[in-house]
């Protein structure tokens, strides 16, 4: 007899939502969670939000406080922490335990004899299914002299401005972040704006290194405007304490900082459960998964950062839906990531779908038509002042819409209907036919989309002269 049809292995955001999302499937669930849940991963993204003066106005600012200015570092953690309180309420233990959810607390590993089962606190949970929905560590670069000499990540990013807040904000401190991932990139510009000193070290060619050139170059244009300094296609060969002070060695330049903050993407942490014994193998550092998400056991399946890739929430809880769905149920749904659509949160915001440029013509070739279209060009980035950005749209010449890059403050928004389109096949001429509201942001992938037809119609000569042709003859014998 099993106790429960799912089992979730969790510790993260993710677990908890897919805890819950399977109790309202009917099923009895238990999760098994680390005495310390890392569940503020999940919120990280709502504190650079709350701390910036252009997306939440709301913050009790000093006076003629502008997007340069520093905040007031205590206003601004409080509304996040607060923020972030008032979210984790969705998936409280009470609300677990509403649901008839088992909320069990330790550390166990699979066991494979007699039956598969998971072993914990003494006892075996038998189910006919089991979910990895855990925490992934920051990864760690193996950069000489920097465990010894100690450093910060996003999750431990609290501490540090804790500290600050209980000494003088009016000192200026420096801080060196390694690495150029979203979370890096976000953080950079939050902590500028509080009054920090900030210097990015990034070892590849640019920040956000799997992004469109052009969006990029224009946030890190804004970083820098700000006052951030950012070192592009520059190793960090080693690190050291000196007194009270943090020696950065990136390539040829030795930086002096007050702290260093790791921003090198996450890693997968599965160490301890026993996998191996259960039949579960790995690709590389990641999870073995196939479409169901199910892994080389097909009684296991996983979910969230310890897949790969970057580390979004709603990605996470996507992946969620369908492992469950097929844990449940019968193994037949398939996950989709190609019109999932995301964001960094940056000012202005990077937001994106499907196949970028690049991407695109290295699949297609010719057969790939690009159009960009500025916010300058549309009435409602003037009335906001927020001007800064551009609507990027890739698309086949037959009007099929792979990919868009959007960046502007409310790139986050309007990046959905984009991702939509994708999703359902909706052909670019459909949305340039499609009316936006005016004024609204929106306007800018329906101007966007009417570019892209019009270059799509120059680029058909036969027609294009054609068209020309009939006008020239029609003006020419017309009264």
């Amino acid at each position: 007899m099993l106790d429960y049809d799912l089992v979730i292995l969790g510790g993260s955001l993710t677990g908890r939502y897919a805890a819950l999302l399977a109790a309202q499937m009917q099923a009895r669930v238990a999760l098994v969670e680390p005495k310390e849940p890392s569940l503020k991963q999940g919120y990280q993204e709502l504190f650079p939000l709350a701390a910036s003066v252009q997306n939440l106005r709301q913050i009790p600012l000093p006076e003629n406080c502008n997007s340069r200015s520093p905040l007031n570092g205590k206003q601004a953690k409080l509304w996040g922490d607060l923020i972030r309180a008032n979210c984790a309420e969705i998936y409280s233990p009470q609300r677990l335990a509403s649901w008839g959810i088992d909320l069990i607390m330790g550390q166990g590993e699979f066991i494979q004899s007699p039956r598969l089962g998971f072993s914990i606190n003494s006892r075996i949970l038998r189910s006919r299914t089991y979910l990895l929905a855990l925490a992934s560590p920051p990864k760690i670069p193996p950069i000489e002299g920097l465990l010894s000499t100690g450093f910060i990540t996003s999750k431990t990013l609290d501490l540090f401005l804790d500290k600050r807040q209980n000494g003088s904000e009016t000192v200026r401190q420096r801080l060196a972040i390694i690495g150029g991932d979203p979370t890096g990139v976000e953080l950079a510009q939050l902590l500028t704006r509080l009054g920090i000193e900030v210097i990015m070290v990034v070892k590849g060619s640019q920040i956000l290194g799997k992004e469109d050139p052009e969006a990029v170059q224009l946030i890190q244009a804004q970083l820098e405007a700000e006052g951030v300094r950012i070192f592009t296609q520059t190793p960090v060969i080693q690190v050291k304490q000196i007194e009270d002070k943090k020696w950065v060695q990136a390539g040829n330049t030795a930086l002096e900082v007050d702290e260093i903050l790791v921003a090198c993407g996450s890693q997968t942490d599965l160490e301890g459960l026993n996998l191996n014994r259960v039949g579960v193998i790995f690709q590389g550092n990641n999870l073995d998964f196939n479409e169901k998400l199910q892994t080389s056991n097909p009684r296991i399946y996983g979910c969230g950062e310890i897949l790969g890739g970057y580390s979004f929430e709603h990605i996470a809880q996507y992946e969620a839906q369908i492992a469950i769905k097929n844990a449940l149920y019968w193994p037949k749904f398939k996950v989709n990531y190609q019109g999932i659509p995301w964001a960094i949160f940056s000012d202005p915001q990077l937001a994106r779908v499907g196949l970028t440029e690049t991407q695109a013509k290295r699949r297609y070739g010719t057969q790939v038509i690009v159009e960009r279209q500025s916010l300058k060009m549309i009435a409602h980035a003037h009335i906001w002042g927020e001007t800064t950005g551009f609507c990027k749209l890739v698309g086949l010449s037959n009007g099929k819409l792979l990919g868009a890059t959007v960046v502007g403050s409310q790139g986050s928004e309007f990046i959905h209907t984009l991702a939509l389109a994708i999703r359902q096949g909706v052909n670019l001429k459909t949305l340039a036919e499609f009316p936006a509201i005016i004024p609204t942001f929106s306007e800018v992938y329906h101007q966007s989309a009417i570019a892209w037809v019009n270059q799509r119609r120059r680029q058909n000569t036969v027609l294009f002269d054609g068209i020309e042709n009939l006008f020239h003859w029609r003006r020419y014998w017309g009264n």
